[in-house]
């Protein structure tokens, strides 16, 4: 589970907890499930397993539906470690006290709680199964009774439980906000999330049960109104941008988790006008903060805040369309709960406002086939790719965004996406192994930076694999897609240069004291260049070493239409000290002047902000060098985001599953050569809406003009 912002996921080997272990086979290969596994890939085995009983104590404020008559109430251990022979030991978070039983943290956490009624919720409604019906049910009643009822904070979620049924409000360490059932919360949202799917459920299907899930639902709805709809219409400043003051712990990701819940409700009960009003806010409050990241950031200048959909060209700019997480840092994107844009599309539907799509349509279109070809769903660009873990939360949550974009906006291109990203989960991901098995349900904790495999298996990442199971067993086309692509036969992305590694230079290399900023990260060093000093970098650097020159290294999408260069710039915050300018250029052709500053500090963390700013111009031809020269301030260059005009990524599979993505990042046609020799593939391209502009056979190489800010897949 994740609850803060740095990103601290557990990643290594827990301590010895529950004796109970699970015997979960290692991962087979896609290609060896027989033709039913391949046809059901959800399987809820390895969850069931994280299951267990607890009988809570009487607690004021604390209590669930038919309590009296089922004191026991059931729900998931926070992790679980990987042991001899492929099995599995159930563990809490933190040390664990052997004299009083209990852990540091606890061994059930709300978070986990919540999202686990989701998949028992969704695997019942899809399949009929009655074992998840009645697994939603017990676990819907266990989450209820982490909630508060009463007193000020009624509505509001403690986060922890020890294995007696003893909540555990100030863990170890100690997490925000202590208690955890003071205030707002990721929490909170995720309770809204499993309450609103809940209702939805059991409304037909057991009315007395939908109407409890009713009333705890409209409780915490309340506790949302009066700590942060109280501030709805309001906008505060974030290092010269105008955010909106009314999201859940100030994060557009936990709202849109609650939008989930929401919009699942409103569609339920479309007669809680209290409930919709508050859907309506919360999710303009997101569609605000999208429009802002992709594109349309403005200075903050008071009042109510507009914003206007990027063109091609906005989104080639860092974050390239994707929407940020966070209204206090505009330089943090992560992947982990990053389902804004299948929010958004879930709640057009839900309140009928079309306009809530297309900050959805905007991510899809643009991001997912960058951060494809940039390697993956990575967990944080701070904002330089510096934290490359990729867990299961993570690509889960870029699979919801596609298809909820897609079935909301009607633009199947994105059920492809989707199924390429999805491939994530059967092999091509950095460890080039499965992180999936059909046949026990297991998914694996992560993918550490070197692509070795945390092989632990705990609640969140069991979850977050089922859920996608889910989506891909909804959408046929998807699933066939993602087992299809096992091997990574190609990608050119996204990549960093830093700025420490400079070829020459008479500046100072520093090596900060800490990388946090407070609300974003170097990427290890960087360089400090005075008026008068320069330096000169290498582009090719990290490229693929074993072609003969360095233009080959940078590949074909640098030959078609160059570099797009973005160095990552500490900038000054106005008025706080002279602006840093440089001066930029590649041999004899100019790249452009860069000016490092931003706005007032508002409610951001530190004064200033780390941020790339893309050059105007692209590094093109034979050329793969860039130079700065610094004019006026002292300049701190973090690094060079380098991409080319054209990224690319291509992956096929045991079976003869082929598939090519290409995308032009700039506002023009370019040329891309796609298909191979002896192949046959269907070939779709699409403008930067995500509309279906070409569509053919191709049999071989053939040269495809992809449209301004548009794709391309090649699929065989």
């Amino acid at each position: 589970m994740m609850n803060t912002r740095s990103l601290t996921t557990r990643m290594t080997a827990g301590v010895a907890g529950a004796a109970l272990v699970f015997a979960g086979a290692g991962l087979a290969a896609p290609a060896s499930a027989s033709a039913e596994q391949q046809a059901a890939l959800t399987n809820t085995a390895h969850l069931d397993f994280l299951l267990d009983e607890v009988s809570p104590p009487e607690l004021p404020g604390h209590t669930t539906y038919r309590l009296a008559e089922e004191p026991e109430l059931q729900l998931p251990w926070t992790y679980a470690d990987a042991r001899d022979g492929g099995t599995f030991e159930r563990v809490g978070g933190g040390p664990l006290d052997e004299a009083t039983g209990d852990w540091a943290q606890g061994a059930f956490n709300s978070d986990d709680v919540s999202r686990a009624a989701v998949v028992y919720l969704r695997h019942w409604q899809q399949t009929g199964d009655d074992a998840s019906r009645q697994k939603a049910y017990d676990v819907l009643r266990a989450l209820a009774y982490f909630q508060t009822t009463e007193g000020e904070d009624a509505g509001n979620v403690v986060l922890w439980m020890q294995t007696d049924g003893e909540l555990n409000p100030s863990a170890e360490p100690v997490e925000l906000p202590d208690p955890s059932d003071s205030e707002e919360s990721y929490w909170l949202a995720r309770t809204i999330w499993a309450l609103g799917e809940g209702y939805a459920a059991f409304r037909d299907a057991d009315p007395e049960f939908a109407a409890f899930l009713q009333e705890r639902l409209q409780l915490s709805v309340a506790a949302v109104d009066r700590e942060v709809l109280v501030r709805y219409g309001e906008y505060a400043a974030a290092d010269g941008a105008s955010v909106p003051a009314w999201l859940i712990v100030d994060g557009a990701d936990a709202t849109a988790e609650a939008l989930l819940g929401l919009s699942a409700y409103v569609q339920a009960a479309p007669d809680d006008a209290g409930v919709r009003s508050s859907t309506e806010k919360l999710a303009e409050g997101v569609a605000a903060y999208a429009g802002l990241t992709t594109g349309g950031a403005s200075e903050a200048k008071g009042g109510k805040h507009s914003w206007n959909v990027p063109g091609a060209d906005a989104a080639a700019s860092w974050p390239y369309g994707a929407i940020l997480p966070w209204a206090e840092s505009r330089s943090m994107w992560h992947a982990w709960s990053s389902q804004m844009g299948g929010a958004l599309a879930r709640a057009s539907v839900a309140l009928g406002d079309e306009g809530l799509r297309q900050p959805a349509v905007t991510e899809a279109v643009r991001f997912a086939p960058t951060l494809l070809a940039a390697g993956g769903p990575e967990n944080a660009w701070y904002p330089s790719p510096t934290e490359r873990v990729q867990i299961a939360y993570g690509a889960d949550s870029r699979i919801q965004n596609l298809l909820a974009t897609a079935d909301a906006a009607g633009l199947p291109g994105l059920v492809d996406l989707a199924g390429v990203q999805a491939a994530w989960f059967f092999g091509l991901n950095p460890a080039a192994e499965p992180m999936y098995d059909p046949a026990t349900g297991v998914t694996f904790d992560g993918i550490q930076a070197d692509g070795s495999i945390n092989r632990n298996s705990g609640a969140e990442s069991a979850i977050h694999g089922l859920l996608t199971m889910l989506a891909l067993d909804a959408h046929p086309q998807a699933a066939a897609l993602a087992q299809s692509l096992t091997v990574l036969e190609g990608r050119d992305g996204l990549r960093v240069v830093e700025a420490e590694d400079a070829v020459t230079t008479d500046g100072t290399v520093v090596t900060p004291e800490s990388s946090w900023t407070e609300e974003s990260s170097w990427s290890g060093d960087y360089l400090e260049l005075a008026p008068g000093q320069t330096a000169s970098f290498d582009l090719a650097a990290g490229a693929d070493a074993s072609a003969s020159t360095a233009s080959d290294r940078l590949g074909a999408g640098h030959r078609l239409g160059g570099l797009i260069v973005e160095p990552v710039l500490w900038q000054v915050e106005k008025g706080t000290a002279e602006t840093p300018k440089s001066v930029w250029r590649s041999g004899r052709l100019p790249l452009g002047t860069l000016s490092s500053s931003v706005g007032e500090q508002g409610l951001t963390a530190a004064s200033g902000a780390l941020l790339p700013q893309r050059l105007p111009v692209p590094v093109v031809g034979s050329r793969t060098t860039a130079e700065v020269e610094v004019r006026a301030g002292t300049v701190q260059l973090d690094a060079l985001l380098v991409r080319p005009a054209i990224s690319t990524l291509e992956a096929s599979g045991e079976a003869g599953g082929s598939a090519e993505l290409a995308q032009n990042a700039l506002p023009l046609p370019l040329p891309v050569t796609m298909g191979a020799e002896g192949a046959t593939q269907t070939l779709r391209s699409y403008d930067a809406t995500g509309a279906l502009v070409d569509e053919r056979t191709l049999d071989g190489p053939t040269t495809v003009w992809l449209r301004p800010g548009g794709y391309a897949l090649a699929l065989g």
